[in-house]
């Protein structure tokens, strides 16, 4: 059931990310057009930055699902099988951890708990924790950071999903039984 649900999170984050893909280049052809005819959108390049930081993160998650990430593979192609299959479980073991701290780092970031008892009141939660995510704004859009950063948390859960898949499944570092 795990790996069932881990396998559907990383079609949806693939499906995403090429959806991000797609809206980087029709805004970089928007600010190419509009700055060619004197009339830049500046907001457009701002866009551009948090889709590809979003596409990135949601396609990083589904790569550890897929144990397609970018590896070096000289010690365990020189390794014997097991020994291979070990330090396979190890890397899993570590990608794991750092799913946890991601998600640790998240929720000292966000302070969801503290923001909560401000009663998701912004100036309390400034106040009481000198903590400005949830009044940031970004430079040009005008939006609050708060929700461009909240891909954390959706590649956390993904990091923590697909690495608690790969560490209860027996497979090699390719992703097949």
């Amino acid at each position: 059931m795990l790996q069932t649900f881990s396998r559907r999170w990383a079609r949806a984050e693939l499906a995403c990310a090429a959806a991000l893909a797609a809206a980087i280049t029709a805004l970089i052809l928007l600010n190419v057009l509009t700055r060619s005819v004197g009339f830049a959108l500046y907001w457009v390049d701002e866009l551009a930055v948090y889709a590809m930081i979003w596409m990135t993160l949601l396609a990083a998650s589904a790569a550890v699902h897929h144990k397609d990430a970018v590896a070096v593979t000289i010690a365990t192609d020189a390794l014997p099988q097991d020994a291979a299959r070990v330090l396979s479980r190890l890397v899993d073991a570590v990608i794991f951890a750092l799913a946890l701290l991601t998600a640790w780092f998240c929720w000292r970031w966000f302070l969801p708990l503290e923001f909560a008892r401000a009663g998701f009141d912004v100036e309390t939660f400034q106040g009481a924790t000198f903590n400005f995510i949830y009044s940031e704004p970004t430079n040009t859009l005008g939006l609050r950071k708060v929700w461009v950063w909240s891909i954390m948390w959706v590649f956390a859960f993904g990091l923590i999903l697909h690495s608690l898949s790969n560490l209860t499944t027996a497979t090699d570092r390719k992703g097949t039984s």
